[in-house]
């Protein structure tokens, strides 16, 4: 994916572009945005708390919980698409997911700011595979020490793996693109161990 000869950093990632078919990446969109249990959560920021931009919802085992922003998340039940999709997901990168964000993007000026997904119940090198369904959307990663980015447009049906020091070592990103007008469903397949963290 990336220029062997060129010597910038680049994340430890692999990428899918095609790993569902259009027809198949459709047919799920519309099955996990009609099942899953949307809602808009409330974030502090420095001017106060203001509704993220976008919607999430948070599937996963019993026991599975993910605390990220203040937010604390108490895992839904998988639905049967969910769980299809995570089985897949699973058996291609060798590693048992436990656990899956939802974010809904229901349009371009839906987003998520930089940030890192190095919560301590994550461990210290976690494997995170990002499926995206839906609108293209650009999504970013940016080098903490020397601030490079390798941007990827993430197509419907396009899976995502980040893994080893990415979450360590680089922040993330979905800008804003007011251009875009259909709706994006990113699903984030995780392991949580709630006891690491202290």
């Amino acid at each position: 994916m990336f220029d062997l000869f060129d010597d910038t950093p680049a994340p430890d990632v692999a990428w899918y572009p095609s790993w569902l078919a259009p027809d198949a990446a459709a047919e799920a969109l519309a099955r996990i945005v009609a099942e899953a249990g949307w809602r808009q959560e409330r974030i502090r920021t420095p001017g106060g708390w203001v509704d993220q931009p976008r919607l999430t919802a948070w599937q996963g085992d019993e026991g599975a919980v993910y605390v990220y922003s203040g937010i604390r998340n108490i895992p839904q039940p998988w639905t049967h698409q969910v769980t299809e999709l995570r089985d897949a997901i699973s058996a291609l990168c060798g590693v048992r997911f436990n656990s899956v964000l939802l974010n809904r993007y229901r349009m371009g000026t839906d987003s998520m700011g930089w940030h890192a997904d190095h919560e301590p119940e994550l461990g210290p090198e976690p494997v995170i595979a990002s499926l995206s369904l839906g609108a293209t959307r650009r999504f970013d990663l940016r080098h903490n020490a020397t601030g490079v980015v390798r941007s990827f447009q993430l197509t419907s049906g396009s899976l995502l793996v980040m893994q080893g020091k990415t979450q360590a070592q680089w922040r993330h990103r979905v800008p804003k693109e007011p251009a875009v007008s259909g709706e994006r469903v990113n699903l984030t397949f995780r392991v949580v161990t709630p006891g690491l963290r202290k």
